[in-house]
């Protein structure tokens, strides 16, 4: 399975279970606490991550980054953004040198 499907049929479970029963579903028990709560976990796994990768352990990195991509996904359903938005972000910034990228964003 490519990367992107991955990434897409994340996305439909997340979805599918916005109206689940959050004592039998994480995804459903995160989006009925709401974007501060799941905001919340994206930092934590943020930071988890960040400290893995710092440690040096792969297996740990990977494992810490699957719940960091886990969790933003769920926050961005809970927020309602469509991740074509993100993706048209990113596409839009390919062939941009990173500093003029920022730079441009900052005189903003």
């Amino acid at each position: 399975m490519s990367d992107a499907a991955v990434l897409e049929r994340l996305l439909a479970t997340i979805a599918a279970r916005k109206d689940a029963n959050p004592s039998e579903s994480y995804t459903a028990k995160l989006l009925a606490r709401g974007v501060p709560k799941i905001a919340q976990k994206v930092g934590e796994e943020a930071v988890e991550t960040a400290i893995e990768a710092v440690r040096g352990d792969r297996a740990a990195l990977a494992s810490e980054s699957a719940d960091l991509l886990y969790h933003l996904l769920v926050l961005w359903t809970a927020s309602g953004l469509d991740p074509a938005e993100v993706w048209s972000k990113l596409e839009a910034r390919i062939g941009t040198s990173g500093l003029a990228e920022k730079a441009a964003r900052e005189e903003q």
